[in-house]
């Protein structure tokens, strides 16, 4: 049995640097391989992250950021090679918590949610990072297909409008 032991999660925690500024306007984003649409206040950054599972194998992240007022937003998505072992998406899904926990303040995450989501095991957690600003991020399996979003804005705005829109947006398709 074979786990994804590091979970890339390339959402930069100082994503300011080089996201892209906001049009005016919401506009719904669909996920490489038609895996998911979300809505998102502008036109994100499209970037392809290579990457591999612990033993070599090659894959890839599909990434769209965006920079907004003074809050910022990604969405991501990886189809997991065969090699990994999707069987118990909870184990999967707690090493990325995990993996991501070590960038916060406290090394822990203040809000941890798990829950289903359009019939896939996912996770939503709140925590804190430097300067006064907070991370929120959804992630979620279902089958091999990896779908992460994050959000990152100053603590008082975790539950802001839009970024209760941008969580709420979410619809899998594959």
């Amino acid at each position: 049995m074979r786990l994804l032991r590091r979970q890339l999660f390339a959402l930069p925690l100082a994503m300011a640097a080089g996201g892209a500024s906001a049009q005016t306007g919401w506009i719904v984003v669909p996920g490489a391989d038609n895996s998911f649409l979300v809505d998102m206040p502008g036109t994100p950054v499209y970037k392809v992250i290579d990457t591999t599972t612990p033993t070599g194998t090659a894959f890839v992240y599909h990434s769209y950021s965006l920079e907004y007022r003074r809050l910022s937003f990604v969405a991501q998505t990886a189809l997991y090679p065969a090699e990994v072992d999707v069987a118990r998406p909870r184990i999967n899904l707690q090493m990325a918590l995990d993996d991501r926990a070590q960038r916060l303040q406290g090394n822990k995450w203040t809000q941890v949610d798990w829950r289903q989501v359009q019939g896939a095991t996912a996770v939503e957690s709140i925590g804190p990072i430097a300067s006064g600003s907070a991370l929120r991020q959804l992630s979620l399996l279902k089958g091999r297909r990896f779908v992460s979003l994050g959000y990152l804005a100053p603590a008082d705005a975790m539950r802001a409008p839009e970024a209760e829109r941008f969580f709420r947006s979410l619809r899998l398709l594959a």
